[in-house]
């Protein structure tokens, strides 16, 4: 991004910290219009941001990244949400060949031997397809939520990205609680991912994601096997200060 870009994308930082979801929604499809996106894997958050900015805009861009990992309720929820609220979902895929020598070295589930080898498959199957996604955009949407897990305590509701070259990252419900986001998509009578009625919270690949139990975090169904409590896949740099 341009350093002027850049330079107004800080400024706006600031000055969009206290308004509503949607009045940065608005800026956002006004500032950069088909150069924003919202990125989403099809969770609440992520469908109520939908619905928000497809009222302000309804050709606003919607992408998703298919990690051929999916569940297949997932792919469901997608079909829904093309057709109810009418908007383009594109998909963003990763690189079959980087994909295929991936699995061929260590095998389909190669996430499960350990840490780094997990991180390499999230890094070949989702941060490398939306990298490349994101190289022609200004602004990016995610439905990140404060309260949804440590690693994600700070999240601003619109930052620089210095991960993607400085653009504009813009996390509208940042300050919203779960129970405001379903108050949202029941009241709007929104569609919902399929996987919440079986006692999932969070929601990624097949083999990387469970049902949680019971007095477990919202986000402990991720990646389970793992010790950290941070965990991510690497698509949010949190700890650099998104």
């Amino acid at each position: 991004m341009p350093e002027v870009e850049r330079a107004l994308a800080a400024e706006a930082a600031g000055e969009l910290a206290l308004r509503q979801p949607e009045e940065i929604l608005a800026w956002a499809l006004q500032r950069f219009g088909s150069r924003f996106a919202i990125v989403t894997a099809f969770q609440a958050e992520g469908i109520v941001i939908i619905d928000m900015a497809r009222r302000l805009d309804p050709q606003v861009r919607v992408a998703t990244v298919d990690t051929g990992r999916l569940p297949e309720e997932t792919y469901e929820v997608i079909e829904t949400v093309r057709a109810q609220l009418r908007v383009g979902v594109e998909v963003i895929a990763p690189v079959a060949e980087e994909v295929e020598a991936m699995v061929s070295a260590h095998g389909p589930n190669l996430f499960r031997q350990d840490q780094v080898l997990r991180q390499r498959c999230c890094q070949l199957r989702k941060v490398n397809p939306l990298n490349r996604f994101l190289g022609g955009l200004g602004a990016w949407a995610t439905g990140l939520r404060r309260d949804s897990g440590p690693s994600r305590a700070n999240v601003a509701k619109v930052a620089v990205d210095l991960a993607h070259g400085g653009m504009v990252k813009i996390n509208p419900l940042a300050e919203w609680t779960k129970q405001q986001v379903w108050e949202y998509v029941r009241e709007n009578r929104l569609p919902e991912h399929p996987l919440y009625r079986q006692g999932y919270t969070s929601i990624g690949c097949a083999p990387c994601t469970r049902a949680v139990l019971p007095g477990e975090g919202e986000r402990a169904g991720r990646w389970w096997w793992e010790s950290d409590e941070r965990r991510e896949c690497g698509i949010h740099q949190l700890l650099s200060g998104d």
